[in-house]
């Protein structure tokens, strides 16, 4: 006993010695090291990551579906498209979304990736590219919520900088047309390969293409509060040596992978599939939440469109997969050659409101023979849901198409900017084709014949005044923008056009306001967060109020 007393000092001091000696050389820092981890992170890697996020985010993807299929009044019926965007409740939560998720991965990313390759000579390509990139989501953010943190995002590593200030909305979109200037000096002379891109596969042409495109879509963004600039900037874009999207081939599409839905923990962190798809196709199959608002589908409709059934269609639902749009039965054909009338849902009504009348399936009846769980009568087969096709997890997320770019291009030659040797109708036309063309290529829709584009070419009238020539152009880039919803409530409010009734004067009661908000609400947390900056944001504001009634910068309509 009294030996291990003794030895019981020592082993502490050899202890102690060892563990200091430890502390002063790199063996703690080896232990410490995880070796199955790399020690800096490739620019194409989170340059992927960042791509997948936008359409892959479970949760960003939730302010898509809340609001803003509902301000467009494209989707209605669904309990979250209805109950917040439909009846303007404002929810922190569900309006935060894409702020929250946005910042901290795809926006901390692009940046810290840019910094790592700035002034590097060996990697100017792929600096272009997420310089690019990050402009584009950079200007999603500022679209949906006005002055926000631009300049210092991103940097509270770089700079240690965890409170970055709101930059306002005219200098960030002043910069967004600098960051295309440099990427596209940079692209000219770049050399290295682009090996983390999910849209072009690297190809440096098409990313020119995107530059000036982007350039076009932004300027026309700002025609009405800086009509100089904004001309400027596009008959820049269209004189650039490196061109514009001209054919589906060129659109920007960001590439997911298909699978199976799933709810679980996992699936908000795994970005591969379109989770805008997989909120669509929802959580409860038989009762699939795509429902079709009737400001969407009349248009549609009534203008005798020859892609209302291809966007939309009849189902029921009863037997419909839990993981994938699987099993749904098909029941348009019956409806439309039995004349049974659609019951789509109006702006700010939930799939029961009215209860529709109904019908009893032909169909459904034979099948229920076989099968008890399917309802011939079920009242919900009257309203239309959005297609299958639409459902898939696989489905592109869309950046920009070239259809896009055709009615920008004939809405600059309606403002005399002569931007073409094309007519602003021939442009439309040009424009009109190419979205049925998008749809075809990238959704599996049945193509548009040319007998069934010029029959609904000639019974739209172009018009016959520059107003309603813009209306015509900016409700067809409404419909173009179905599966763009970012670009959809932007370009919207930007153009005024489709002319839109607020769910009020539907019979509905409000929650916030009469009136379609123009914009979200900042995040309550930033108020605590970023205390400062917040305020002075609000404090300019119109009447110093964080309000969703109150326009951003280039919304002056």
């Amino acid at each position: 006993m009294k030996k291990y007393k003794l030895y019981l000092p020592v082993i502490l001091l050899a202890c102690t010695v060892g563990f200091t000696s430890c502390s002063s050389n790199d063996a703690m820092t080896e232990l410490n090291t995880d070796p199955s981890k790399a020690a800096t992170i490739d620019a194409n890697a989170q340059l992927t990551t960042a791509e997948l996020q936008l359409y892959g985010d479970l949760d960003a993807s939730a302010t898509v579906r809340s609001y803003l299929y509902a301000f467009t009044q494209q989707l209605m019926g669904c309990w979250n498209t209805t109950n917040y965007g439909g009846r303007h409740t404002q929810d922190d939560n569900e309006m935060g979304h894409t702020w929250r998720d946005l910042y901290p991965h795809a926006v901390r990313d692009l940046v810290d990736a840019e910094s790592r390759t700035h002034n590097d000579k060996s990697k100017l390509n792929i600096n272009a590219a997420l310089r690019v990139y990050r402009a584009y989501i950079m200007s999603i953010l500022t679209d949906i919520y006005g002055d926000v943190p631009y300049f210092q995002a991103g940097q509270g590593y770089i700079s240690k900088n965890p409170a970055p200030k709101f930059d306002k909305q005219k200098d960030i979109y002043t910069d967004l047309f600098a960051q295309l200037d440099t990427a596209q000096t940079q692209f000219a002379v770049g050399t290295d390969k682009i090996t983390g891109d999910l849209i072009y596969s690297g190809n440096i042409s098409k990313w020119q293409k995107l530059v000036n495109s982007l350039r076009m879509r932004w300027a026309m963004r700002i025609s009405d509060v800086a009509p100089d600039q904004a001309k400027k900037e596009f008959i820049k874009a269209v004189n650039d040596a490196n061109g514009y999207m001209t054919t589906t081939d060129d659109d920007a599409l960001i590439k997911y992978i298909s699978g199976k839905f799933s709810f679980g923990s996992d699936a908000y962190n795994d970005y591969r599939m379109n989770r805008i798809s997989q909120l669509l196709f929802g959580n409860d199959p038989s009762n699939n939440p795509s429902f079709m608002c009737s400001t969407f589908f009349n248009e549609l409709k009534n203008s005798g469109d020859p892609r209302t059934y291809r966007i939309c269609r009849f189902y029921c639902d009863d037997l419909m997969s839990a993981t994938m749009p699987d099993n749904r039965i098909d029941l348009t054909h019956e409806i439309l050659t039995q004349n049974i009338t659609p019951a789509p849902r109006d702006p700010g009504a939930y799939a029961w409101e009215p209860w529709p009348s109904g019908y009893t399936s032909d169909t459904l009846t034979i099948l229920k023979k076989k099968n008890n769980l399917i309802d011939p009568g079920r009242a919900y087969n009257v309203e239309p849901k959005l297609a299958t096709n639409f459902l898939q997890p696989d489905n592109p997320g869309t950046v920009m198409t070239s259809a896009e770019v055709k009615f920008l291009m004939a809405e600059a030659q309606l403002k005399g900017w002569n931007v073409s040797a094309e007519t602003a109708e021939q442009l439309y036309d040009e424009g009109v084709r190419l979205s049925m063309d998008y749809l075809s290529k990238n959704y599996g829709c049945a193509p548009v014949s040319d007998a069934e584009l010029q029959a609904f070419l000639a019974g739209n009238d172009f018009g016959h005044t520059a107003e309603k020539q813009k209306e015509a152009i900016n409700t067809q880039a409404w419909i173009l923008h179905f599966t763009n919803p970012y670009e959809g409530w932007a370009n919207l409010r930007r153009s005024g056009y489709p002319k839109l009734k607020s769910p009020a004067d539907y019979g509905f009661t409000m929650i916030n306001g009469h009136d379609i908000p123009v914009r979200l609400c900042y995040p309550v947390l930033e108020s605590s967060y970023n205390k400062a900056n917040y305020e002075d944001a609000v404090s300019r504001q119109p009447g110093g109020v964080d309000s969703w009634n109150n326009r951003v910068w280039w919304d002056v309509k």
